[in-house]
């Protein structure tokens, strides 16, 4: 029977409950009010040493700049001409620490000439790097070249320095890195292949470029398993068509071409290389630590159709 009393004994109860669901909410809102801005603890490059082949200009340097702004203040920029590379860091680091978000003198960005055709160069780069900086955690093999002939008009030459620069390089800066960080207990390697690896780009003739970049996505997964065990992740980033500073120069000329890849693109429009930062982090911090042997393509949705 429903009593006067009993009822009386639940309105406190329904008050007490009404109360701790407004101190939960207040403190949720709290949490969400003070998280603003901020990003998961596992994407940030802080404490982590970086190298990145390639990275005078172009792609590599983007996936540099990337890295500082995630945190990274020990970077090792690494191309073929030692003055560029040097260039390359000095701007690097007078751009960030002049824009007042990073204090003068924190950044640690080294140039480091390197071959990544030799194996004697590689090895020789890295034991620059680690001298400097005692230890390696991400890598980044953005070294490579392109280049467009028919399939019998491709001299050998070319398509030999071209197996040895995106293959060899690739391979050679991969296993040079896996030596340093097992020691170390681990570290992430991002191969960078493209979307050439999948699909048969068109109109322009490239089969040794295709051909190696399916190489290095290939090698990515089968180191990533030889290596796994280690604690060395090894995976393959995958860029569209992007339009960096030569290729932005290459079609100002050819109007044509731009417009046939931006209408073969899904999305519509050609890639800007800041489009490949968030896949490079994900893929060379401890938010992808359960990740290795995986492609990630960043295409604009091109291979799907």
């Amino acid at each position: 029977m429903f009593s006067l009393r009993s009822a009386s004994l639940l309105v406190p109860s329904a008050r007490r409950a009404s109360t701790r669901s407004a101190v939960a909410h207040s403190r949720l809102s709290s949490t969400v009010a003070k998280a603003r801005g901020l990003t998961l603890p596992s994407f940030s490059m802080q404490n982590k040493v970086c190298l990145v082949t390639g990275a005078a200009r172009g792609l590599g340097n983007e996936f540099c700049r990337a890295f500082v702004e995630s945190g990274c203040t020990s970077l090792a920029i690494v191309d073929l001409k030692e003055e560029e590379a040097k260039r390359a860091a000095d701007e690097l680091k007078a751009e960030f620490e002049g824009n007042g978000h990073i204090d003068k003198g924190s950044l640690n960005i080294m140039g480091i000439a390197c071959d990544v055709s030799s194996e004697v160069s590689v090895q020789k780069a890295f034991k620059e790097a680690t001298t400097e900086f005692g230890r390696i955690d991400s890598v980044v093999a953005s070294a490579g070249i392109v280049e467009n002939y028919s399939a019998f008009d491709y001299p050998f030459d070319r398509i030999k320095r071209l197996y040895d620069i995106n293959v060899h390089g690739a391979f050679f800066t991969a296993r040079e890195a896996a030596r340093r960080m097992i020691p170390d207990g681990g570290g992430s390697i991002v191969l960078v292949a493209s979307m050439s690896a999948q699909v048969v780009n068109v109109p322009q003739p490239q089969t040794p470029y295709n051909a190696s970049k399916a190489a290095v996505r290939h090698m990515a997964s089968s180191l990533a398993v030889e290596w796994a065990k280690k604690n060395v992740r090894v995976n393959t980033l995958s860029p569209g068509y992007m339009l960096t500073k030569l290729t932005r120069t290459i079609l100002e000329h050819d109007q044509e071409l731009k417009r046939t890849w931006e209408a073969l693109t899904p999305m519509g429009r050609m890639g800007d290389p800041e489009d490949l930062k968030g896949a490079v982090i994900f893929l060379a911090s401890d938010a992808s630590k359960f990740v290795t042997g995986s492609e990630v393509r960043v295409d604009g949705g091109y291979c799907v159709i």
